[in-house]
């Protein structure tokens, strides 16, 4: 299959085509609610639908949010449904939880405690109670065989089959559900893991099988290993829910193959996710940050920091000239990761945190949450701990009777009691007590946003903050103050944006293998060797997929020699020459002197790992420029509401705003509160909210020359 630079891609078959269906819908699952966004392509119209998560069996969720979401648009069904994509936390949630599939390892001998052993790295170094991660596989679980491969790709000690095949008995007999194998250097020499694969498809039918070669061909055995262990764990989880979730999709009437998004901003098929659940660690969150950089690129405000608070968790990412971020790997609950993903940093501050006094007496907020079920005290399903939710409850931020646009009642009188039962311990009045959970929150956000821009050169001021999330738009103006980051957008759907997002995102895979090689001219066939086998693996894919024509882009991760970390740069396309080796020079020497304030251009340089990324392109939702306001903002005001605001230490009587009755042109002076059905936005004193022409508020400090005029 031939593989270029043109984009024409064709998704979906040719039968799939001729049906001239044109709803293109994305179902996300979060700790609290499920939300679906159903797009229109001919008319571009946005309909979003919310139902609460069922973390029994999250595919209840998707069902129930597809029905409700084409309950709103008469005369559709399932079947008028021409894409479908998914962002799940199936996969993350059965790790932190623990509750994968029983599982065996079959590694080189003596390289069986590599997973408890880890790196001379230690996290927490003073930490006298510090508890390391438990391993994903028991001891008695872990079986070594003779092999052993060098580091040029000699082999020293074939491999022993019979070995294999006893251990394989072993693992039948103890009931595995699922084998990772990892052998030393199988990046360089994949024979002996192929081998040991064939043994125990022969051995263990029907066992979830996770092999290095496949999942991770890099150096690094420690972090190879663990991404292997993972993708094992969780591999019968995940294909167990997307087969079921799958064939559950087909009996409503869904004719076209559904789509998983992954951790890289991506998405891939269903059958490719049950193979690599590791990638779809971070699901959920890539979406939101690709559909929050394509709006404020659409804005004409490329680099932006995107924050989506949901009801667990708040989620962080840097955009730069409308691309996000992407990383190699990150750490989940103390175990290394290694997957193509975006570089996004997740705290424990969600509208559903529970907010608790520690020992020292001193009030925090999560990382524990009400989750769906109880939820928030508001909620009256037996929660009695005040969260987040509960804290603007009280403030009158959030609306006293109900929330979802008055499809959700709830009990206010819970959230006091919850939180003046907080206020007690702390000495604090419930006023005090609910602003303090509100600063407390914006300080975690705040710092977790840090980490992912001043810790890496990055001034927030330079940055504008993308709010979205069912409480991100409540959090974002206090948290754009703490960090004197100078403008906030509010996308026209906040609450469902990472729905959204997977409308905006292309199929995507990424593959890589480690070649250590000096960047150096005598380098030329062994990097054409490695470029040409990945291009052929993304040419296999392609092909799997149904995408007839791609974009396929080289990278490079790129060191000087002597140095134990690498930088990814960009790599031309094409055959590799002196000049292409020196281009690659050149850039590493740029970016290391961005990222570290030097570069040693004399130093002698060395590729590590190279990498493929190819990209087919599906139609995305698009957003149309709405023509300016013909009635004044104040035809969209439904009232006002008292809110308590810290900025004045007062209540005040703020006017309340219909969003779906804003339209370009209109402008806000805060304080003001604006409703929605999947989020309400907070306007402070001294803001100004304005509406432009693809209705997304743009908030923004009011200087002293803007007041007096």
């Amino acid at each position: 299959m031939p593989l270029g630079r043109k984009l024409d891609s064709r998704r979906a078959s040719s039968a799939e085509r001729e049906d001239n269906m044109a709803l293109r819908l994305g179902v996300d699952t979060g700790g609290t609610f499920t939300d679906v966004c159903l797009y229109d392509e001919e008319t571009s119209a946005i309909t979003v639908a919310k139902v609460s998560s069922t973390p029994g069996d999250p595919g209840l969720a998707v069902i129930n949010g597809v029905r409700k979401a084409l309950s709103l648009v008469p005369g559709t069904e399932v079947a008028d449904i021409s894409y479908f994509a998914h962002g799940t936390t199936v996969a993350t949630n059965a790790l932190l939880e623990e509750r994968g599939a029983k599982t065996g390892l079959i590694t080189t001998r003596g390289f069986r405690d590599l997973l408890e052993l880890g790196r001379q790295k230690r996290p927490k170094l003073y930490d006298l109670n510090a508890r390391k991660p438990t391993p994903l596989a028991s001891r008695d679980l872990r079986l070594e065989v003779d092999e052993r491969v060098l580091f040029d790709g000699r082999i020293e000690t074939p491999l022993d089959l019979e070995q294999v095949r006893e251990g394989a008995r072993r693992l039948r007999q103890a009931g595995v559900e699922a084998v990772g194998v990892c052998f030393l250097y199988s990046y360089l020499r994949p024979e002996h893991e192929a081998a040991v694969k064939r043994v125990l498809m022969e051995e263990l039918p029907g066992v979830f099988l996770s092999v290095s070669h496949e999942v991770l061909p890099e150096f690094r055995e420690y972090e190879r290993v663990s991404t292997v262990m993972i993708n094992a764990f969780i591999g019968p989880v995940m294909a167990s829910y997307l087969s079921a979730l799958r064939q559950n999709l087909a009996l409503e009437g869904l004719k076209v193959a559904p789509h998983v998004t992954q951790s890289n901003g991506g998405v891939m098929s269903f059958h490719a996710a049950e193979q690599l659940p590791v990638r779809t660690v971070l699901s959920g969150p890539s979406t939101g940050v690709v559909g929050a950089a394509r709006i404020a690129s659409a804005a004409g405000i490329p680099n932006i920091i995107t924050f989506d608070m949901g009801g667990t968790s708040s989620d962080v990412a840097l955009v730069n000239e409308g691309k996000p971020t992407s990383s190699s790997g990150m750490s989940l609950d103390g175990r290394p990761v290694r997957a193509p993903m975006l570089d996004i940093n997740t705290v424990g501050a969600g509208g559903g945190s529970i907010a608790w006094v520690d020992a020292g007496g001193h009030l925090k907020v999560g990382p524990r949450s009400a989750g769906a079920v109880p939820g928030p005290a508001c909620y009256g399903l037996g929660n009695d701990e005040p969260t987040v939710t509960d804290a603007n409850v009280v403030l009158g931020i959030l609306n006293q009777e109900h929330l979802l646009g008055g499809s959700m009642p709830i009990d206010a009188s819970r959230s006091f009691e919850a939180v003046e039962k907080l206020g007690q311990k702390l000495g604090l009045s419930t006023l005090e007590t609910a602003q303090g959970i509100i600063s407390v929150v914006t300080a975690n956000m705040a710092r977790a946003i840090r980490v992912i821009s001043v810790q890496r050169g990055y001034d927030p001021a330079d940055y504008a903050l993308v709010a979205f999330g069912g409480a991100g738009p409540l959090h974002s103006a206090r948290l754009a103050a703490a960090l004197d980051i100078p403008r906030t957008l509010i996308p026209q759907r906040p609450g469902a944006l990472s729905a959204l997002g997977m409308l905006m995102t292309d199929l995507r895979s990424d593959f890589t293998i480690t070649r250590v090689s000096p960047l150096v001219t005598d380098s030329v066939d062994a990097l054409s060797d490695a470029y040409a086998r990945l291009e052929a693996q993304a040419g296999e894919w392609a092909t799997a997929e149904a995408v007839e024509d791609a974009d396929v882009n080289r990278f490079a991760d790129v060191r000087y020699v002597g140095q134990n970390y690498e930088l990814t740069v960009a790599a031309p396309r094409g055959m590799i020459t002196a000049d292409w080796i020196e281009t690659v020079k050149q850039s590493f020497h740029e970016l290391h002197r961005s990222r570290y304030g030097y570069d040693t251009p004399d130093a002698r340089v060395e590729v590590v790992t190279l990498r493929v990324e190819v990209v087919g392109q599906v139609p995305q939702a698009e957003f149309p420029i709405v023509d300016a306001a013909s009635l004044s903002v104040a035809s969209a005001q439904i009232g006002t509401r008292s809110v308590y605001l810290s900025e004045v230490d007062d209540r005040a009587e703020v006017p309340l705003y219909d969003r779906s009755l804003l339209q370009p042109g209109h402008s806000i002076t805060g304080p003001a509160v604006i409703e929605q059905y999947d989020t309400t936005s907070l306007i402070l004193p001294g803001q100004k909210a304005v509406v432009n022409d693809r209705l997304v508020i743009i908030t923004h400090s009011i200087d002293a020359e803007e007041e007096a005029r």
